[in-house]
This record gives structure tokens, sequence and C-alpha cells, in this order.
């Protein structure tokens, strides 16, 4: 895809891997439309990146997708590709794990990409192009404890994903995931001390992993990347 000019929806925008995406591709040329749940922050953003636009919404909302594509559309007369990167972490053992704040996880992490694949992608497969980006993460390929539900989530994400891939085959839109290692985000602000990582084993920046996203988008249109898996070298596992 040649980036210049193109538009891209980003979800979970305002912070890390959303943010430091948005920048990097309005930057190589793309027009974003960036939306998370706080608008003061969207708007700060936005002023900083020619041609932005912001829907504040969260993702939870079954409505929010199709108003998305539609303010793509009524906005900028196009949508070439989205970002579906909104997320949270909540983890904990079986007995202190609070069980609201998990499935409210499985709500955001999963049912909403589910609910903006599917409708961007009706959207895509009518317009005859574009891209679908999910961000999943190693805990999508492996499992840990106390990270149990998050692994589902992230597993539901990689199975969505590859699924999608393969139905689109030959339609001219793509799907795939980028899988994150510890990054350096928001994330994990609400750990305790004893749950966070250790520095030592290394932190990818929000900014390594929108490099990975450009790459994804800007492969030849024979050419798909399904799946970019991108850790910190120090990182054992």
């Amino acid at each position: 895809m040649d980036l210049e000019g193109k538009v891209i929806l980003i979800t979970g925008a305002n912070s890390g891997i959303g943010k430091a995406t948005a920048k990097l591709l309005t930057e190589a040329g793309m027009m974003c439309l960036l939306t998370a749940r706080n608008k003061e922050r969207l708007d700060h953003l936005a002023k900083r990146l020619p041609g932005a636009k912001v829907v504040a919404g969260d993702m939870i909302d079954p409505a929010l997708p199709q108003r998305l594509v539609d303010t793509a559309m009524e906005t900028f007369g196009r949508l070439d590709a989205v970002f579906n990167n909104a997320a949270v972490m909540n983890i904990g053992s079986i007995e202190e794990a609070d069980l609201e704040a998990l499935c409210s996880m499985v709500r955001l992490n999963f049912e909403s990409v589910v609910r903006m694949s599917y409708v961007a992608l009706r959207h895509m497969k009518a317009k005859g192009g574009g891209f679908l980006i999910n961000t999943s993460s190693l805990a999508g390929l492996k499992t840990f404890s106390h990270l149990g539900v998050y692994n589902g989530t992230k597993f539901a994400v990689e199975a969505l994903t590859d699924a999608l891939r393969m139905e689109l085959a030959g339609s001219g839109v793509k799907a795939a995931v980028v899988e994150p290692g510890r990054t350096n985000t928001h994330l994990f602000d609400h750990w305790s001390e004893e749950q966070k990582f250790d520095p030592a084993q290394g932190m990818l920046e929000p900014e390594d992993v929108a490099r990975c996203v450009r790459f994804m988008l800007e492969q030849p249109d024979e050419v798909l990347i399904p799946r970019l898996l991108v850790m910190p070298a120090r990182q054992p596992r």
C-alpha cells in the first residue's frame, strides 16, 4: 500500500501503541481517524497530526464501529485501513482476580474486535480493497500463569483474524495481526509492584510496534504478512 493520502482508523489511539502508530503513519502521509474514550487526550493528539479527526467513544458500545466507518466516509470519502488496537490487561489469581473486570476485558479485547472487524471488512469488501490489522500479543501465542483470561482474549483474536484472512484471500482485502511482547504502555499502570515485569528483561517502546504496523501496510499488493511477532531482545519467554 502506498500510504500517501490513505485513511486509517485507529482504536485505542490516545496513548501507547495507538498514539505512536498515529504519529508515524501521519508522517508517512496517511490521514487518521482516531478513537478512544478520553476526548480531551484525543483532541490534544489530533492538534499535532495534520488532517486527523477524532470520535470519542467506548469500543464496547455496539453502535460505535458503524459510526466510525460512517465518519471516515463523511470526513475523508474513504477508509483504507483499520488498526484495531484498543485493549486492557487485567490479571490475577483465581482467588484474587476481579471477575467483573475480567469479563469487561473480554468484551473490549475480543467482542469489540469482532464488531469492528466485521463492520470494517463489510465496507472494505464492498469497495474492493482495504487492510485490517488487529493487535494481538505474545500472550496470544503462549499462556502465562495469572493471565488466563487475557490469554484467552488474545488467542481468540489470533483465531478470528486468521479465519478472516483465509475468507478474504483473493478479495483485495487483507487481515493480519501484530503480536507485541512486553511493551512500555499504560496497560500495566494498575498492576502491583510484585506483578510488574522485571525491566532488566527489556521492554519495547510503542514506536517499535508502530514501525511494524507501517511495515505490514507497505508491503506490495501480492504480499501479506499475516502475523508479525516483535519482542524485546532481552525478553527470555
